[in-house]
Formats: C-alpha cells, sequence, structure tokens
C-alpha cells in the first residue's frame, strides 16, 4: 500500500480485537462440539482465520511487523461450490492418519481376532503388516478411530470431505484411485481435524493465563496505592 493508504492504529488496534473476538467463539464453539464434524466449530475455524488473515495484513501495513498465524493462501483454498443445487448423488471421502503407537497391543488384538475365527495355515497376526490387515478387516474404520487407543493405535491429522454430483459412479469406477477424480468445485463441505488447531489454542490460553497473571499484580499495585494518605496540596 502507499503512505496515503496506510492502515491507521485505530484499524489495527480493532483488528487486533476482532480476532480476540473470533479466538473467543472457536473455543466456545469446540467446548460445545456436538460431535468430530460439528459445522459450528468448522465455522468458528474460518472465522478465525479470516479475522487473523485481516489483522497480519494491517499490522504488517502499518508496523511492518508480521504474526505467527499461518493462512493459509487463495491457492490452497477450495474454490466456491459450483456443482447441482440439488445434488443427485453424493460422496463422502475419508482420510484418518493413525502411528502405531503400541505395536504389541495391535499384535495382540489381533491373535484374539485370530483365534476367534478358528483359521488354520500361517497366523496373519505375527506382524504389524498382517495384524493391520486383520484389524481393518474385522472393524469397521468407524469403530477403529473410537477404539484406537485399544489397538495400539495414535491418532493424527483426518480430512472428510463431502462430494455432490448429478448421477452415483458406475460400479468400480474409481475403486483405484479413490481421491484422484475429486472435482474441488463439486465440494459441499469439508471438515479438517489436526492437533495443529489443538497447538494454536494452548498458545492462545497461555498467552491468556499470563496476561491476567499481569493483570492481577498490576490489581494488587493499585490496591496497595489506595492505601496511602493524599498528598496536601498547599505543602510545598
Amino acid at each position: 500500500m502507499s503512505d496515503a493508504a496506510q492502515s491507521t492504529a485505530a484499524e489495527v488496534r480493532a483488528a487486533a480485537e476482532a480476532v480476540k473476538t473470533a479466538l473467543d467463539r472457536h473455543l466456545a464453539a469446540v467446548e460445545r462440539r456436538s460431535g468430530e464434524d460439528d459445522p459450528a466449530v468448522y465455522e468458528a475455524f474460518n472465522q478465525l482465520a479470516a479475522a487473523a488473515e485481516v489483522y497480519d495484513e494491517l499490522l504488517y501495513d502499518r508496523y511492518d511487523e508480521v504474526t505467527p498465524f499461518e493462512i493459509p493462501g487463495a491457492e490452497d483454498a477450495l474454490p466456491p461450490y459450483a456443482g447441482p443445487e440439488e445434488p443427485n448423488a453424493l460422496s463422502v471421502l475419508i482420510r484418518r492418519d493413525y502411528a502405531v503407537a503400541e505395536p504389541q497391543r495391535l499384535l495382540a488384538q489381533a491373535q484374539r481376532i485370530e483365534a476367534a475365527e478358528g483359521e488354520d495355515g500361517a497366523p496373519a497376526s505375527g506382524t504389524v503388516h498382517g495384524a493391520l490387515g486383520l484389524l481393518f478387516g474385522e472393524f469397521e474404520p468407524d469403530e477403529i478411530a473410537s477404539r484406537h487407543k485399544e489397538f495400539g493405535l495414535e491418532e493424527g491429522d483426518s480430512t472428510l470431505w463431502v462430494t455432490a454430483a448429478d448421477e452415483p459412479a458406475e460400479p468400480g469406477e474409481w475403486l483405484e484411485a479413490p481421491f484422484e477424480q475429486v472435482d474441488p468445485q463439486q465440494v459441499v463441505c469439508r471438515f479438517d481435524v489436526s492437533a495443529v488447531f489443538d497447538d494454536e489454542i494452548d498458545d492462545v490460553d497461555d498467552d491468556d493465563e499470563e496476561t491476567e497473571g499481569l493483570e492481577d499484580e498490576l490489581d494488587s499495585d493499585l490496591d496497595e496505592d489506595e492505601d496511602l494518605e493524599p498528598l496536601d496540596a498547599d505543602r510545598r
């Protein structure tokens, strides 16, 4: 921006207040979350990202300073939905990442599955690869997600995309490459879960605690000052 159009200090301050308000709304939405894919949390996240982006731009314009916020660029954002107003078909794309945190627990669960099925031959539960095949063959993905600790797994990032279509896909049409044929303009909604978001909330909470501590100290100093006798205006 030119100097004539440079942001004012009041505009930067107002943008900072908007970020604080958006943070409060986001935290409140998270605390009231009705499920893993609560749309209220998704909306509050987007509002927070938008407020942070405005503040970041104004702060840099006015003071040549940056923030630690990582705002996705326009090239990373999904384009506006351009699909049918009344979709005749939907596809739900889900990716969930896990770390094998406790291999022995995973192997033990696989051995129980194998013993219950009573299959003969070489056991598949002797390796992590075989144990995972048994686990995901026995349980639905949603059940594994809700019981992942029992199976020795640790949750990572996850994402869920709902896409619209005029007609259902032909049987077997996309099975070899389920995520390669997604049209971004057909995405009705998207929900992301990541530890990155939790870390951002923790950082904000830590900052709030430090601020509250400073405010308590200031209040204490003011209370002590109130006990002082008033100065005599006639004294020289």
